[in-house]
């Protein structure tokens, strides 16, 4: 069965967040170095704002960090789940088979 959106997948959620990090990399570096270009004490205010969104784009990139590692765990989980499953199917399957044989 085919995904209808991108998230009807742990995997396709993966990639998501995947690429929403590699974003918030990217910003956090611009922001950096725009606050690095800031000399003038007239410009302290915009310091202090983009300190912020400095400050508040590490926290979203520690959040993202937490989602991927959740998202890991879910798609291991849901690996384990199936396989169990299929185990069991495998082993009814045997169990016919010895079944109709005996």
């Amino acid at each position: 069965m085919e995904p209808e959106t991108p998230f009807d997948s742990i995997e396709s959620a993966q990639q998501f967040v995947e690429l929403l990090c590699e974003a918030i990399e990217e910003a956090r570096r611009e922001v950096d170095e725009e606050i690095a270009r800031i000399t003038g004490s007239g410009e302290e205010r915009r310091k202090q704002a983009l300190q912020l969104v400095a400050y508040n784009l590490a926290k979203l990139a520690t959040h993202m960090g937490t989602s991927r590692r959740i998202l890991n765990d879910l798609r291991t989980l849901r690996r384990l789940l199936l396989g169990e499953r299929d185990m069991e199917r495998a082993m009814l399957a045997a169990a016919g088979e010895d079944d109709a044989a005996g």
